[in-house]
């Protein structure tokens, strides 16, 4: 059975939600689409944190004939407090603050888009908080 692009996203959005709780935070979808998925809860900072969750399935080759990587377009403008990126085939799942994803973004291919990606041989590696 091959998933829709909104059944990935909704896949996404309940792993960061089932990774968050185990590590004891709450958190709750949001009803409507304004560019943020999950209001989350941390006793530890006594504040509430906006989360916007980006899915990939599974990698992809770059470029189409690349080495595999997942990527995930990011809106410039967003006012987000925490980027959530997922990969599902993996599992895995990089929490991000809005204000780093410029320094580690690649490209700016797109009028107010970031463009971040990467190699999946490099996943362990990159300095990003991983849950």
């Amino acid at each position: 059975m091959k998933l829709t692009t909104q059944q990935i996203g909704k896949c996404g959005e309940l792993l960061v939600q089932y990774y968050l709780l185990l590590n004891g935070v709450e958190s709750a979808p949001m009803t409507t689409d304004s560019g943020i998925d999950l209001v989350a809860y941390s006793k530890l900072g006594n504040r509430a944190y906006t989360i916007q969750v980006k899915t990939n399935l599974k990698p992809k080759p770059g470029g189409g004939k690349g080495r595999l990587a997942i990527d995930w377009w990011v809106k410039e403008d967003s006012t987000t407090d925490l980027f959530a990126f997922v990969e599902l085939e993996t599992k895995g799942i990089w929490i991000i603050e809005n204000k780093e994803i410029p320094k580690l973004s690649k490209q700016h291919p797109a009028k107010d888009f970031t463009y971040l990606w990467l190699l999946t041989r490099r996943l362990r590696k990159e300095k990003m908080v991983r849950l």
